[in-house]
């Protein structure tokens, strides 16, 4: 089970209460400012859905929350994250791609420590990669009309080596080429995986990237929803045995070995 529900909250031109002091008052402010969002004192509650508390006092900060949570608004405490609806993770920027890295309140020091790492590795061309993407999406469909077909190409040509390999600096600028060569018809395939354990921990990278781009999974009912959660979160799902035909597209069959 995850502690938090990852979700990305669009504020542009929308007012988001701040109740602060001092420099975190002012990195709360930034931030909303950032994302286009506009800073608003408690009394403007009543035009916002979120709010954010940034007060040295903790039972002043506990009873600007609990107004606040009364009036219908999601609220952050700095700090504290047991009185938070929501929790602001570490950003990496790289406009239209945002990374963001939380740790549920645990350690904000550990999500920015995490962060910087990934800024070493992740290209400023990242991106481009993701506007030219956007940009190319009535060409790959043109292409490939079946969704399952277009999934499969991109993670082909997104994957390490592939042709828009995004940790590559030079990939946006081949978008134009890769679709020119894209193959009108994507095979379909279906790989069963041997699982000899049932900690996800224990998984191969390769069987980690085929989860990852898997489009249906038939698997073992003792297979553990720890394992099937490494898919991704919109592939079909079927238990073993299965009625009825398997649907276009990568399918991965998961066994678990016996013991």
């Amino acid at each position: 089970m995850i502690r938090s529900l990852p979700l990305f909250h669009r504020i542009a031109g929308q007012r988001v209460v701040v109740i602060g002091e001092g420099e975190m008052g002012e990195a709360k402010k930034r931030l909303v400012e950032r994302a286009g969002g506009i800073p608003c004192s408690e009394p403007e509650a009543h035009h916002a859905r979120l709010a954010f508390i940034a007060l040295d006092d903790a039972r002043a900060a506990a009873a600007a929350a609990l107004r606040l949570r009364r009036r219908g608004l999601l609220v952050n405490v700095a700090d504290m994250p047991e009185l938070c609806d929501f929790t602001t993770p570490s950003i990496l920027d790289r406009d239209p791609v945002l990374i963001a890295i939380g740790t549920s309140g645990a350690s904000a020091g550990l999500a920015k420590q995490l962060r910087l790492r990934l800024e070493r590795l992740l290209p400023q061309s990242l991106g481009r990669l993701a506007a030219g993407l956007e940009n190319a999406r009535g060409a790959m469909r043109a292409r490939l009309p079946a969704a399952s077909d277009r999934r499969q190409a991109l993670d082909d040509a997104l994957g390490e080596g592939g042709m828009l390999d995004p940790l590559d600096p030079g990939s946006a600028a081949r978008i134009d080429g890769w679709l020119t060569g894209q193959k009108t018809v994507v095979e379909t395939s279906q790989i069963t995986l041997n699982l000899t354990s049932d900690d996800p921990e224990d998984l191969t990278l390769k069987q980690c990237r085929l989860l990852g781009s898997a489009d249906t999974l038939l698997f073992d009912p003792k297979v553990p929803v720890a394992i099937l959660n490494r898919a991704r979160a919109d592939a079909l799902r079927r238990p073993l045995p299965l009625d009825g035909p398997v649907p276009d597209g990568l399918t991965i069959i998961l066994q678990r070995q016996s013991a």
